[in-house]
């Protein structure tokens, strides 16, 4: 099958393939991978280094040839002493043959069309190694975000001193750029003379012309290279091991038009994926827009007229976890603004205090322990998507009293007042006794009194509303954790109206997520459809 059929017939599969990351806090539904045009695009390069992406022309010189030039070429350079003379690497067998090649391309290793550089870091603490418009220097980083294939320069330049007390390489233009730590598999190619640190194994090739593919090589590589990593601090993949990686050469004139077949097809999955996340960022406007309606509505006819307009296009507003996720959210805002059910309760904001017959109180860390014990502390995962989850919890080895306010009871609420800013102020209800786990030190525990329903309370600490006052009051930097302190739990802004009107609310509330976790588990299983038909077609184009 052409690569254009492919694309053009199975579009749906490529740009509706979506996975979501989850994540809970401020404006956050969760960061979307365009699953399918990542899939896509490996199979792209994938079909370029196996000779399936332009059709092979018999009258094409045969990388053999091309071998013949690569070796004159290093014996050159060897003589100009640019090189050290390698020693002679065994043949390749055919049990390492990964795949069989097109007539006229050779299999050899990547040390064979290009010296395989590493780099260095000259000492930081000394101002004649550094440089500001010195020798361009590159670090993993520089690469992190790169449009397109070539870079001329990093954030830090070294100086010519820099170089010579370091072992970084001055490297030409054309090199190949290959991080080998932290992480591994960025790709580019030097667009100047540069020199790198130690994060690379770099490919300087010896002909020049080869470099465009070499670097799609390299893409379509990376994973197999990170697998041939090691290392216990951070992964590192070694320069013997990228030198002897097996490289699929076609003769010169096939690596040219591959690389100009492999940029149009780059090209288009770049278009398709600018519109996909535009379409993307357009839906989730207008849900937004929509949803803005129902908190906007100033009487009860209102919100059902406008309820009515959203549920019109139910089917095809809510159909990514993002809108699902705002749809909870402005039902948990309408549900504190009171405008989810009808009353006649009067009603004034409140300090949560008014309402707490315990805590807030923070909990207990104790260490973890290797054995089996009687007693658990709940780790902060445990709260950290509205239900509690007691499977994320760990042993200690501590005798605690019966009577501990550390254990965990039906109808208290767990708070969480430090972690990561998006989980600052998760809250869950506990809905049955655990007379074996306490909560961890980084939540805080609550139990309402009399007329705060804790169902309620859960429900309005879930809200916008809570959540923004929470986030808003949050301490810590960059470099420590945000926390809240138990005065703004206590001062949070709440309306408690009657038993009764707290207890419709809590019904209804409670039928709308259900709508909602019911959206999003037929979402997710849709999702996985997607994800392996776009696998299931990666790998029919490819075998």
């Amino acid at each position: 099958m052409a690569v254009e059929k492919l694309i053009v017939d199975h579009i749906d599969t490529w740009t509706t393939a979506l996975q979501t990351r989850s994540t809970a806090g401020r404006g956050s539904s969760g960061k979307i991978d365009l699953y399918g045009i990542k899939k896509l695009r490996e199979l792209i390069l994938e079909l370029a280094v196996r000779g399936k992406l332009v059709p092979q022309d018999p009258n094409d010189e045969p990388a053999s040839e091309l071998l013949k030039r690569i070796a004159a070429e290093k014996a050159e350079l060897v003589k100009q002493g640019k090189i050290k003379k390698q020693k002679p690497l065994p043949e390749i067998s055919e049990e390492e043959k990964p795949f069989e090649l097109p007539m006229g391309w050779e299999w050899v290793t990547l040390a064979t069309v290009g010296e395989i550089v590493g780099g260095g870091t000259p000492k930081s603490d000394n101002p004649q190694y550094w440089a500001k418009n010195g020798i361009k220097w590159l670090t993993p980083a520089d690469l992190y975000g790169l449009k397109g294939k070539y870079i001329s320069s990093g954030a830090r330049d070294i100086s010519p001193t820099g170089l010579s007390n370091s072992s970084a390489r001055l490297m030409p233009k054309g090199s190949v750029l290959f991080s080998s730590r932290a992480p591994i598999g960025y790709v580019a190619i030097a667009d100047a003379e540069l020199s790198t640190n130690q994060g690379f194994k770099s490919c300087v090739p010896y002909i020049k012309d080869s470099a465009e593919y070499i670097y799609y090589f390299l893409m379509a590589s990376a994973k197999k290279i990170d697998a041939e990593a090691s290392g216990t601090t951070f992964k590192e993949v070694s320069g013997a091991i990228v030198s002897k990686i097996l490289f699929p050469l076609p003769p010169l004139s096939e690596q040219l038009k591959i690389v100009s077949r492999a940029n149009e097809l780059m090209s288009l999955c770049d278009q398709l994926e600018q519109h996909t996340l535009t379409s993307l960022d357009a839906h989730q406007q207008l849900v937004e827009t929509l949803l803005t309606t129902l908190t906007d509505s100033q009487n009860a006819d209102e919100l059902a007229e406008n309820w009515a307009r959203i549920s019109d296009h139910f089917d095809t507003l809510f159909t990514t976890e993002a809108s699902i996720d705002a749809l909870k959210q402005t039902i948990l805002q309408l549900a504190v603004m009171g405008k989810l059910v009808q009353s006649s309760d009067v009603v004034e904001y409140k300090k949560l205090k008014t309402f707490l017959s315990f805590g807030p109180r923070n909990g207990f860390s104790p260490v973890e322990s290797k054995n089996n014990t009687r007693i658990k502390v709940l780790k902060l995962g445990a709260t950290s998507y509205g239900e509690l989850n007691i499977q994320e919890s760990k042993f200690v080895d501590i005798d605690i009293d019966n009577n501990s306010h550390l254990y965990i009871n039906e109808g208290d609420i767990l708070i969480q007042r430090g972690n990561s800013a998006n989980f600052v102020g998760c809250n869950v209800l506990v809905k049955e006794n655990h007379k074996n786990i306490i909560y961890p030190d980084l939540m805080m525990k609550i139990r309402t009194n009399e007329d705060l329903l804790p169902e309620y309370a859960s429900i309005w600490l879930s809200s916008p509303l809570a959540r923004g006052f929470m986030w808003d009051r949050m301490t810590g930097t960059s470099g420590t954790m945000p926390k809240i302190s138990k005065k703004v739990v206590e001062e949070i802004p709440i309306i408690v109206p009657s038993i009764a009107t707290q207890q419709k609310c809590i019904a209804f509330v409670n039928l709308a997520i259900k709508i909602c976790s019911d959206l999003k588990i037929r979402l997710q299983t849709s999702q996985q459809t997607q994800l392996h038909l776009a696998d299931a077609l990666t790998d029919a184009a490819i075998n």
